[in-house]
Parts: C-alpha cells; sequence; structure tokens
C-alpha cells in the first residue's frame, strides 16, 4: 500500500493556507492518507538564514501581488493579516494537543485557524484566539488551553521543528512523497504527476 504523503505547514505562511485547501482532495485522487505537519518557520530561518517573504525588497510587493492572485485563481478567500508575519506557537500547540488526544478533529482546526487568518486577515498569535476559534467548531476551549499549556505539546512543536530541519524542510508548504521533497504550492501539479507515474 502506498505510504501517505506528509504536509509540513506554517501556520503564518500564505502559501501554507493555499495548500490546506487543496492537499487532501489531491492526497485522496491518489487514494494517500495526508499527515498534517505544523512547524515553526521562525526556527527553521534562523537554521538557513532565510526570512519573510514580504520582508524582502522588490521580491515582498511581488508577493503581495502574487499571494491575491493566488487566491482568486484558486477561489478561496484572502486578506493578509496587519502585523504580518506574527509567530504561530500557540495554534501549532493547539494541533498537536489534538492530535494526540481528538486526533479526528486537529485538521478541522487547522482549516478554521488558516480561513481566520488568511481569509478573514486575523492575527491569530494568542492560545484565548485559538481556543475561541476551536469552540466554534465545538472543541472544549478550557481543555484546549490547559492542553497548550502542557509542558509535554511544547516538547512535541519543539521536536516536530527539530525534525523538519533534520528531513531538510525549510518553507511552507513542504510536501513529502515516497521520499521525494516537494517546496511550495506552486509544485503541485509536479506532486499530482509524480505520485500518478512514480517519478520520472
Amino acid at each position: 500500500m502506498p505510504g501517505p504523503i506528509e504536509f509540513w505547514f506554517e501556520f503564518a505562511s500564505p502559501y501554507g493556507y493555499f495548500a490546506a485547501s487543496r492537499i487532501d482532495k489531491l492526497a485522496e485522487k491518489h487514494r494517500r492518507p495526508v499527515g498534517w505537519h505544523p512547524f515553526l518557520l521562525g526556527v527553521v530561518f534562523k537554521a538557513t538564514g532565510g526570512q519573510p517573504l514580504t520582508g524582502i525588497p522588490m521580491k515582498g510587493a511581488y508577493s503581495r501581488r502574487d499571494m491575491e492572485r493566488t487566491a482568486g485563481f484558486l477561489g478561496v478567500p484572502f486578506k493578509l493579516p496587519e502585523p504580518f508575519p506574527f509567530l504561530s506557537v500557540a495554534p501549532a500547540r493547539a494541533f498537536y494537543w489534538l492530535t494526540d488526544n481528538e486526533p479526528g478533529r486537529a485538521k478541522a482546526l487547522a482549516l478554521a485557524v488558516y480561513h481566520a487568518i488568511f481569509g478573514e486577515g486575523r492575527v491569530i498569535d494568542k492560545p484565548e484566539q485559538v481556543a475561541d476559534i476551536a469552540a466554534g467548531i465545538g472543541i472544549d476551549r478550557s481543555a484546549l488551553l490547559a492542553g497548550m499549556a502542557e509542558p509535554k505539546v511544547k516538547d512535541r512543536l519543539r521536536a516536530e521543528t527539530e525534525r523538519a530541519i533534520a528531513q531538510g524542510i525549510f518553507g511552507s508548504p513542504f510536501v513529502i512523497a515516497d521520499g521525494e521533497p516537494f517546496w511550495g504550492h506552486d509544485r503541485f501539479d509536479q506532486l499530482d504527476r509524480w505520485l500518478d507515474t512514480g517519478g520520472w
């Protein structure tokens, strides 16, 4: 049986948002499960010397235009939050707590948080904000807030980010399929063909 597709993403990544809207449908086409893995891109940037696209001269202005265009192409709502970028520790911790305690709801929270951030333009960087979103989709707010503060959840996010770096993951989104790495939402057509053909 074919192995799972590994989907690595940063909650403060617009292109991660676009990829999250497509990855499950693409995987379903190829009868593959998907493992969702949030990580902290800021930590990765410290290892690679990278920086957010929007802060780079000339490239920043282009990236903002490209984000708007890509959202229009995909037919998804888009509004870049301000200030941007921001720390995404809170939603990532919430995701991993749910993964361990209510695994069927972690992805639903990820999608809801992504919509709040890039569909509505809200900065979601506080545990209470994440808990409010979770409550809106039927997740126990108090339990989630308590879970996000657990040391083992903090350690889990740290370990997943370290694992991302160890695997050579330097941007969001990043997909690994059968050992083959694909960086960026704009590589999804190649990923689709790769899964169809087994590579070239």
